[in-house]
């Protein structure tokens, strides 16, 4: 049996493609469209494919619909604390079957770090928002994306902000309603302080150096706490989820899937973010009065494999761990894994976990200010007492701002290694920004949370932004800032919440970002993070597109 002169075959391949002119005969009289089969057996005679069903299979399935979100599902998981958290997942039809593309989680803390002392009721108002964000995902989100393609990010995102935003006004218009109709309040409303101080032990050390009053009286009221809308997280979860399936959808790595988003293609080379690795933590979460530091983290020297820093870090923080058990001095300061996936201390004073560092880095053999420097998470919005005007930067040590752009001067005089201070201040405090910043120079860096004041006006001496991808943040939200803040935007999740999210990786590498801080170096989910980083820059070196540092050298530290 001959078919316009193509070539002879062997018998067995003869009866198979017998098969396949009889099944294609078969379809030009159901279908009257005998050009896509004719087209089809032409390019295999040609091309002589050794899987001839495989090719027939995988030239049908580019005809095929582009595949087209079906619905979503939202389910209540538990993160690695425990706790409620939401996910999204994402189903499409392809090839006329319903499938399960992908799912996603982003972080959703309630509130400024769980700053209540009840934690029962915590739980309650966390467990309300996940129970909203599922109810979100799978009744009205489901509803408004059925039908639309998940390749497009802009449209998905738009409206995924659009329902946000009417939600969030909704909400709005009925507390004002609700104010209006209980009549105007007896007396002013005051702003509860963000967050709530821990109350004082130590009553003596509280106005020791106390100033004049004038300080006092031009105390910059503090702005209201930024508002968790409950179900804000399904909306960076879904965005997320979609962002996952167009990428997998298009047989392409979400990294370059998000990186062509960015720069409208794919770039021809990547690099790899330089990973900001927690090493201690003393914030008042942590064991001891020491408040200030929330988190010591290590900055490696630039130009080093992703996995030559984690082993370095390891072996550090093993001497660490030896020299915090082995001392005397401090019985108490037994070492311990905290929720950052760091080493948590009990400490005095902030001098003292730098000095555990450089003794560890001393014993190790490492130049600490040329082969690793530091930065100090200082989170000092969250230690304000706003009644008196002052950071408790330990149990019963109180600081004005003044007084503590005095002790940051002196501890970067004394310990040159440390060349970064995270959120040092409120954002309020500006005179006190623009005195320490003329104050350091350019021997240190000032970083600030820009995740919830994207908007807001920058803050003087500010040379970089620590960017959180949690609540409503959507992957467009992403692109847009860290494109108005371009090489200085520093990637993380929240310090005490980790999320299984191994996506993180690929998302900083997509956005181009010169840092990823994505915690210590203990927990399943933290370690899942790291190792995709380390997966992603042996894909890049094996594809010869990985940018040396040479051609990409980071602008901060």
């Amino acid at each position: 049996m001959s078919h316009r002169g193509f070539p002879s075959r062997v018998p067995e391949e003869q009866r198979d493609l017998d098969h396949i002119r009889s099944a294609a005969a078969e379809f030009y009289r159901a279908t009257g469209v005998p050009q896509v089969i004719e087209r089809a057996l032409n390019e295999l005679f040609f091309r002589e494919p050794e899987d001839v069903h495989g090719y027939l299979a995988n030239y049908f399935t580019n005809l095929c619909a582009p595949p087209r979100i079906s619905r979503l599902k939202g389910r209540e998981v538990y993160d690695a604390r425990g706790q409620l958290s939401i996910e999204a997942e994402v189903f499409c039809i392809v090839c006329n079957q319903e499938k399960s593309m992908s799912s996603a989680a982003v972080s959703g803390h309630v509130g400024p770090k769980e700053a209540s002392p009840d934690w029962k009721e915590k739980g309650r108002e966390r467990a309300e928002h996940v129970m909203t964000a599922a109810q979100w995902i799978n009744g009205p989100l489901n509803n408004m994306l059925q039908g639309h393609t998940p390749c497009d990010q802009s449209d998905v995102d738009h409206l995924l902000s659009d329902f946000f935003t009417a939600r969030f006004l909704e909400d709005k218009d009925l507390r004002n309603k609700e104010k209006e109709e209980s009549g105007p309040p007896s007396e002013p409303e005051v702003l509860p302080s963000s967050p709530v101080s821990a109350p004082t032990k130590n009553k003596k050390s509280v106005d020791k150096g106390k100033k004049s009053n004038t300080a006092e009286k031009s105390f910059p009221p503090a702005e209201p706490p930024e508002p968790v809308f409950p179900g804000s997280s399904a909306i960076g979860s879904v965005s997320l989820a979609v962002a996952k399936t167009a990428a997998k959808i298009q047989g392409t790595p979400l990294y370059k899937y998000i990186a062509a988003l960015k720069n409208r293609t794919a770039p021809a080379q990547f690099h790899i973010p330089v990973p900001l690795v927690t090493l201690l933590s003393c914030g008042k979460t942590c064991p001891g009065k020491l408040s200030l530091l929330e988190e010591v983290i290590l900055i490696p020297k630039a130009g080093q494999r992703v996995k030559q820093i984690i082993t370095t870090t390891l072996e550090l923080q093993k001497e660490m761990m030896r020299i915090m058990n082995a001392s005397t001095k401090v019985g108490a300061t037994q070492a311990m894994l905290c929720d950052s996936g760091a080493l948590a201390v009990a400490y005095e004073r902030p001098e003292q976990p730098l000095d555990l560092i450089t003794e560890a880095c001393t014993n190790s053999g490492l130049a600490l200010g040329t082969e690793i420097h530091l930065a100090l998470n200082c989170a000092a919005p969250e230690l304000m007492d706003c009644s008196k005007g002052k950071y408790e930067v330990a149990t019963g040590v109180l600081k004005s701002p003044d007084e503590l752009v005095d002790m940051y001067q002196t501890l970067i005089s004394k310990y040159p290694a440390v060349v970064a201070l995270i959120d040092p201040f409120r954002r309020e405090d500006i005179d006190q920004w623009e005195k320490l910043s003329n104050g350091i120079g350019d021997s240190c860096s000032l970083l600030s949370d820009l995740t919830f004041k994207s908007k807001a006006p920058p803050l003087p001496g500010v040379r970089g932004h620590i960017l959180k991808h949690i609540h409503e943040t959507t992957v467009s939200d992403l692109i847009c800032i860290t494109s108005d803040h371009q090489g200085s935007v520093l990637m993380g999740t929240t310090c005490s919440e980790p999320c299984s999210e191994d996506s993180w990786a690929d998302i900083a590498v997509g956005l181009g970002l010169d840092y990823v801080k994505l915690g210590g170096l203990s927990g399943a989910e933290r370690m899942a993070k790291y190792n995709r980083m380390i997966s992603i820059e042996e894909e890049l070196d094996q594809q010869g597109i990985l940018a040396s540092e040479e051609k990409h050298p980071p602008p901060l530290f």
